[in-house]
């Protein structure tokens, strides 16, 4: 590729696979009436980081694999959709024999998305001033 040259944008596929791909393994885990959990750790810390994951994934995703695509739309679209996935996965929660849905692991797990999305769009930001200090 010559220097200057744009790289090739990802495809549809190549970013969302992954997020798809993190989504079954939410699932899987949920499925399970007994599922493992490290002990002496609170539940809602495990949603804040599987779900603060999930919505990394899925930022990749919405913004093209790109950090120009780093928007906020971007952030929030994340967002909305890692938020959704959690409320859709307590609905599912109340299907499996020894669980039930809660609320409050939907509050933790949107928590850990809008935190890790927040820390991401900050490093967006620095990182795209470092380039454009280095280009002046």
């Amino acid at each position: 590729m010559p220097s200057g040259a744009a790289a090739p944008a990802p495809s549809r596929l190549s970013l969302w696979t992954p997020v798809a791909a993190y989504m079954a393994l939410v699932f899987g885990l949920s499925s399970m009436s007994s599922p493992p959990v490290p002990a002496n750790i609170w539940d809602k810390f495990l949603h804040a980081g599987f779900y603060g994951v999930l919505a990394l994934v899925t930022l990749r995703a919405t913004s093209g694999g790109r950090l120009a695509g780093l928007t906020p739309r971007a952030v929030v679209l994340a967002w909305v959709i890692t938020t959704a996935y959690g409320v859709s996965d307590e609905f599912h929660q109340s299907f499996v024999p020894l669980r039930s849905a809660d609320a409050r692991d939907v509050v933790a797990d949107a928590a850990g998305a809008a935190l890790a999305l927040g820390v991401a769009q900050a490093a967006g930001i620095i990182l795209r001033s470092r380039a454009a200090a280095g280009r002046a």
